[in-house]
């Protein structure tokens, strides 16, 4: 994974946002807020904790939990509240009110680590969706259907087909995040779409097909949802995170869970990537030959779409070899990150 290609030894560039991010809670956050908080001065933080955070009083101590534990540290979660069945309306009024709240999380029931409470009909969110319409509160979408007759490798461009779409046409004026989206299916569903439509990508959705997971040995660190996916998928995103489509921005979607979650018979999805998150999308960048656009797809865009200030700090991304550890300790146990072990070319750093 190391380059050495010739090109400036260091860039600089705005302080980046992660607009997806798993923190859990805990004692795990003294694990997960310093490695996000080393290069991101905010983090759009995940609500599929046990109980869900699906009120605005839960988000507000969850912020606080983790505000806690930055204390020291120039970083900011910004809250997102999930959606069931359940939500009232009345709850999106709380949340526009309250000034911490950027996004309600759709979770389709099942589908992913914490998404037991999550929506099985999409009729019965209407009501809801109605009300961030009216609000201008963003839907933040986990973008794959549950259903068991879904081949899993086809789950995203299904719901997309089925269940995204129906909501765009019926809710025209509303803001939607496609997250961590990882097949050319969904790169076109959004160049396509409207101005309020954009999505997340991922590093390990930049850096990796399928063949990484499946390819050889089963390799569990690798499995993540959705699916890393076929070698053409990759590309289409490189070309969409790379290129000068404002509606593609950095979003992480980094994941903890402990080594032996991950190495066991029903291994957990998810990629722990947040140690070397800007890192490893500057290789994408890099082999693109594009590196100077990684400020804009890593600190503007995203900014931009929320309706946020661009941040005022600066990174610098160094040109300089070091080997990312092989495991991590989290709250006692080992954490196995992503690129575990390996050699990387470049080293991100704050300017102080």
């Amino acid at each position: 994974m190391v380059i050495c290609l010739a090109m400036s030894d260091a860039i600089r560039l705005i302080r980046p946002d992660d607009w997806h991010l798993h923190l859990r809670d805990g004692e795990v956050l003294w694990r997960t807020v310093p490695d996000a908080a080393r290069c991101f001065a905010r983090a759009l933080v995940m609500p599929n904790l046990e109980p869900p955070v699906a009120t605005t009083a839960l988000a507000r101590s969850y912020r606080e939990r983790i505000l806690e534990v930055a204390h020291g540290l120039d970083f900011e979660p910004l809250m997102t509240l999930y959606l069931s069945e359940q939500t009232p309306v009345s709850e999106i009024a709380l949340a526009c009110e309250s000034g911490l709240i950027q996004a309600v999380k759709w979770y389709p029931a099942g589908i992913t680590t914490g998404a037991a409470a999550g929506v099985r009909r999409t009729e019965s969110i209407y009501p809801v969706l109605e009300a961030m319409q009216e609000e201008g509160m963003i839907l933040s979408v986990h973008a794959e259907s549950p259903l068991p007759e879904v081949d899993a490798f086809d789950r995203e461009q299904h719901f997309i087909e089925q269940e995204l779409s129906c909501v765009l046409r019926d809710f025209p004026s509303l803001r939607i995040v496609v997250e961590h989206i990882s097949t050319a299916c969904a790169v076109d569903f959004v160049r396509t779409g409207p101005p309020t439509l954009a999505a997340t990508i991922t590093a390990h959705h930049l850096l990796h097909n399928r063949n990484a997971l499946l390819g050889g040995d089963l390799r569990a660190h690798y499995f993540c949802r959705p699916l890393l996916k076929r070698e053409e998928d990759r590309c289409a995103l490189v070309a969409a995170a790379t290129g000068t489509d404002r509606k593609f921005f950095l979003g992480t979607y980094s994941a903890p869970h402990r080594r032996g979650d991950k190495e066991s018979a029903c291994g957990c999805a998810g990629c722990y990537t947040a140690p070397a998150a800007l890192e490893l999308y500057a290789i994408v960048f890099e082999q693109a030959g594009v590196l100077d656009r990684l400020e804009d797809f890593a600190s503007r865009r995203g900014a931009d779409f929320y309706g946020l200030p661009q941040n005022t700090k600066y990174m610098e991304l160094r040109r300089q070899r070091w080997q990312l550890p092989a495991t991590l300790d989290m709250a006692g146990e080992e954490l196995v990150p992503l690129a575990a072990g390996e050699v990387l070319a470049w080293r991100a750093e704050p300017l102080v």
